[in-house]
């Protein structure tokens, strides 16, 4: 829903500022973005002068800013909305906006219907299945979703609006994916899996102490020949979004964090947490129970053993190096380590 500037000020507690290109209240946008994907139509926020300039030069309809940007305010700039807790305020203006998954509202291409759909199965009419697909006993295939060719839905599955599929996935019973996920050829799903989930995000307001939903707008991704285990989580992106790519193995019950990056075929084994916006490059190991903080970076080629941990924006580096840990250190250092420790002990 498209708000003006002057209502989202209003609702939020903000100060309106216009940049002087045309009147600042009548200006309207529809959502929230990051600033790499803003649109003129869009909101984006910064909390700290360090990012305003990257800001200011974004294509963003208006910007949700601290005081220290108004001294920055200039007639060829987009519109301030001027908070005390900027991204407050921006949580509570994508609440205001209510438009929490952005999808296609054009008319999918016809498709014939295939025949293998269970009597129990609700599609909704404006579902596309391609030939080969069978959709099994009280699964829910949303309106505008596209499934491939020779894909297969499971029984309970779930699949929310414009979800997309390639073909020859396997979607095993129980599973659900939320709206607006996709995921390409052959994918193989088991079990539970949840796909496309909100991040864990939140934003506390000082004032009250209570936490406040940072928006869950973003995508999640998956690419082509990937495989999802049992009861693994993976959350779509803040505001842009969460990609697993080509050929990438996840084991049973692994949680994926929003915005993470995965790589070509990276191995996740049980078990193994990652928090918001890690980037794994491509063929990383991870061992069962690893844990990784957020804007952690694994490299190419690591290889990190079981129950290792990576504290937040850490970077592991070294191609076919073993790490093992917390915090995660090369093998041969881990273990020099615990043999310090075992003379020490001994000393006793």
């Amino acid at each position: 829903m498209k708000r003006s500037l002057q209502q989202i000020a209003d609702a939020v507690g903000a100060r309106l500022i216009g940049g002087g290109r045309i009147e600042a209240a009548s200006v309207e946008v529809s959502g929230v973005s990051s600033l790499e994907s803003a649109s003129p139509e869009d909101l984006v926020f910064v909390d700290d002068d360090k990012h305003l300039t990257a800001a200011l030069r974004s294509h963003a309809g208006a910007i949700i800013a601290g005081e220290f940007a108004v001294t920055s305010a200039a007639p060829s700039q987009p519109p301030l909305l001027v908070s005390d807790h900027p991204k407050l305020a921006f949580a509570r203006a994508a609440r205001f906006l209510r438009d929490p998954w952005p999808l296609d509202n054009s008319s999918p291409p016809s498709a014939p219907r295939p025949e293998n759909l269970h009597s129990t199965a609700v599609i909704y009419p404006s579902a596309v299945l391609a030939p080969g697909v069978r959709v099994e006993a009280r699964a829910v295939v949303g309106e505008r979703t596209q499934i491939g060719e020779n894909t297969r839905i499971g029984a309970g599955c779930v699949l929310g609006a414009g979800v997309k599929f390639g073909r020859d996935c396997e979607i095993y019973p129980n599973v659900t994916i939320y709206p607006g996920t996709s995921l390409g050829d052959r994918v193989i799903v088991h079990a539970g899996a949840v796909l496309g989930s909100d991040g864990f995000g939140y934003v506390r307001d000082q004032a009250t102490g209570h936490y406040e939903k940072f928006p869950q707008v973003g995508r999640l991704e998956i690419e082509d020949d990937v495989e999802i285990g049992a009861n693994t989580t993976i959350d779509r992106g803040a505001l842009d979004v969460t990609r697993v790519g080509r050929g990438a193995k996840i084991d049973n019950l692994v949680h994926i964090g929003h915005n993470c990056q995965i790589g070509e075929d990276v191995v996740i084994a049980a078990q193994t947490g990652l928090s918001g916006s890690i980037t794994i490059e491509k063929n990383v190991v991870l061992g069962g129970q690893v844990g990784i903080g957020e804007h952690a970076r694994i490299e190419e080629g690591v290889m990190l053993g079981g129950q290792g941990g990576v504290l937040p924006n850490k970077v592991l580096r070294g191609k076919g190096i073993a790490f093992w840990g917390t915090p995660a250190k090369p093998v041969r250092e881990y273990l020099k380590g615990l043999a310090v420790l075992a003379r020490l002990a001994r000393k006793e």
